[in-house]
């Protein structure tokens, strides 16, 4: 098991507190959010926010790699722009689903949970997200296409093969007319090397 590079619970505190209970939670996903919440949202939007965009730079040595092959998973990172979605939870269960997404983006506190203010077709909501700070251990920085390619050959963890999160971020991308030009390119690299039909 890895060793938690910070507390989650203090994590979670504090972010409960900055929200304040009041209202609706709305958290803005970016990639597997998008395709396997794993809370029930009454409402989902169309979003994007500024100052952060979807980077593939993230290591993952569990879920979608191995501490001896480490795969990648998407973070967000300061600069740009990134379109994704929102969800809408309500207050009276926001308090439990918050928990169970806690357990499953923060088990070893490697985020830094944010609120950033997301606009949509519907007017601006201020949502959490869960970005990655360029300063942290588990950011890449930039990778070249060989190194990509050998972790999209070789690496898997509990929930699948690096490549199979790839493939699934980008399908969810176009259902939701989300185009992005590095995804694209990347599942096309993959494509003309072979790894995908």
């Amino acid at each position: 098991m890895l060793k938690p590079l910070r507390d989650p619970i203090p994590l979670l505190e504090r972010t409960l507190a900055e929200w304040g209970g009041e209202q609706d939670l709305w958290v803005f996903g970016y990639a597997s959010l998008i395709w396997r919440p794993e809370f029930e949202a009454a409402e989902r939007r169309h979003a994007w926010v500024r100052g952060w965009h979807r980077a593939f730079q993230m290591r993952s040595r569990v879920n979608r790699g191995s501490p001896e092959q480490p795969g990648l998973v998407f973070a967000l990172v300061s600069g740009g722009m990134c379109r994704g979605v929102v969800f809408r939870i309500p207050r009276e269960r926001a308090d439990e689903e918050l928990v169970r997404l806690w357990q499953r983006e923060m088990p070893t506190g490697v985020y830094d949970p944010r609120w950033l203010r997301c606009h949509t077709p519907q007017g601006p909501v201020k949502a959490l997200a869960f970005t990655l700070s360029r300063r942290s251990p588990n950011f890449t920085g930039r990778i070249d296409d060989a190194q990509m390619l050998h972790i999209l050959r070789h690496a898997h963890g509990r929930y699948g093969s690096t490549l199979d999160y790839l493939v699934q971020t980008a399908h969810a991308l176009r259902m939701q007319q989300v185009r992005d030009r590095e995804i694209e390119r990347l599942v096309n690299l993959a494509r003309r090397q072979g790894l995908l039909t």
